[in-house]
């Protein structure tokens, strides 16, 4: 590896000040709700990033329940899934929700879950009414540092053994998560919010592979870890999320979601 490469990899020092990033949210008046207007029951499901679990968002999911909003969880304890079947999962689960609800749900994703949120606003726009990423490199999904792509390297080991709920070498070249790589590339469809928040001083994801061209871009001073618990991504994320909910904006997915008009972009 050459020094202009080592010089161009992702902070990975920044990771370890994540305790540092929740005591300033904690310490930040729009953790308790101020300044936010109450979201009046508006549904979200937030998915994590890879090795991660739903608890890795709670703080998150929390502040969004005391502004208003009814949240349900991605079932995972760790993302580690074969792509197509962790979104196959995912679109059930947000189907039900819909019918509960009885209105289009808006999806927060970290990391990986930002690329299967994507996928899912691509897939069924008909269900989803806007997402949020938090450091999802949609443009690369394996522009990371080397030191995270070897974990990744190991669980696809595992799945290539075929121990299930494991990702394997077929999912990034194979006809498992063709669909998933296509849908992944597709730009969101008209009428679908798309919030990408990114940082610089992201330590695991290169920023750069955040800037989907058919998003709207929020830089923010975080780690990768701490985009969750950043102060600045929560009043982007509660902006984005009363967008989706606009008249006008309802109106133009309706439209979008009619017979011929899926694709358009």
């Amino acid at each position: 590896m050459t020094a202009r490469s080592l010089f161009a990899l992702p902070p990975l020092w920044r990771e370890g000040r994540l305790g540092l990033e929740l005591a300033a949210l904690l310490r930040n008046p729009v953790v308790r709700g101020e300044g936010i207007p109450d979201a009046g029951g508006q549904p979200v499901m937030l998915i994590p990033g890879f090795l991660a679990g739903d608890d890795s968002l709670a703080v998150m999911t929390r502040w969004l329940r005391r502004t208003g909003h009814r949240t349900r969880k991605a079932g995972m304890r760790s993302n580690v899934n074969c792509s197509e079947v962790a979104v196959e999962r995912l679109e059930e689960r947000l189907e039900v929700m819909v019918e509960t609800h009885g209105e289009k749900v808006a999806l927060i994703g970290q990391s990986r879950g930002g690329n299967f949120a994507k996928v899912l606003a691509v897939r069924r726009p008909d269900l989803v009414s806007g997402i949020v990423t938090l450091g999802s490199p949609q443009l690369n999904p394996l522009a990371v540092h080397p030191l995270v792509f070897a974990p990744a390297v190991a669980v696809g080991v595992l799945g290539t053994l075929r121990i299930r709920g494991f990702f394997g070498a077929s999912c990034r070249n194979g006809e498992c998560c063709e669909s998933y790589r296509a849908d992944l590339a597709t730009r969101v469809p008209r009428g679908v919010g798309y919030l990408s928040i990114y940082s610089r001083s992201d330590g695991i994801v290169d920023w750069r592979a955040c800037l989907d061209e058919g998003a709207e871009h929020l830089e923010v001073r975080s780690s990768h870890c701490g985009m969750s618990l950043n102060p600045d991504a929560y009043r982007a994320t509660a902006r984005a999320l009363q967008s989706f909910c606009e008249p006008a904006a309802r109106t133009a997915s309706r439209r979008a979601t009619k017979p011929g008009l899926e694709q358009a972009a």
